[in-house]
C-alpha cells in the first residue's frame, strides 16, 4: 500500500505524508459494512472533496462515520412508493400515455407527436 501511495500522490503531485490511509480504510471499511459496498469508494471520493476544499480529514471521517454506523440496516426500508401505472413486463408507462389523462380522446394531444417505443429484447 505504501508504494502505491508514493506512486499515486506523486503523480497528483502531493506529499505521501499528508494521506491519511488508516482513517480513509477505516471509512471506507465502515460503510462498505454498515451502508452498502459501492458507497465505499463513493464515500473516500466525498471525504477527498471536503478535505480538499478546507474540511478537517478527522472530522470528516469522524462526521461520516457516524452517519454510517445510524444508517439502517440494509433492507430494512420500505421500498419507495411507486403507484405509477406499468406496462406489460414492468416498465413504468410514459406520462400522458393514458387516455383519461388526455379527456377521452385516445390520440396525443394536439401538437404533441405520438411516441412510439421500440421493443425490449
Amino acid at each position: 500500500m505504501d508504494e502505491w501511495v508514493a506512486a499515486a500522490s506523486a503523480e497528483l503531485g502531493l506529499s505521501p505524508a499528508d494521506i491519511r490511509v488508516d482513517t480513509v480504510l477505516d471509512l471506507a471499511r465502515d460503510v462498505a459494512h454498515q451502508v452498502l459496498r459501492p458507497g465505499a469508494p463513493v464515500t473516500a471520493y466525498l471525504m477527498g472533496v471536503a478535505v480538499g476544499r478546507g474540511a478537517d480529514p478527522a472530522v470528516v471521517a469522524g462526521r461520516l462515520t457516524a452517519l454510517a454506523a445510524s444508517w439502517p440496516p440494509p433492507g430494512s426500508l420500505p421500498p419507495p412508493a411507486d403507484d405509477r401505472p406499468r406496462l406489460p413486463g414492468g416498465r413504468l408507462e410514459p406520462p400522458g400515455s393514458r387516455p383519461e389523462a388526455h379527456g377521452s380522446r385516445s390520440e396525443p394531444p394536439a401538437g404533441r407527436p405520438e411516441r412510439i417505443d421500440p421493443p425490449i429484447g
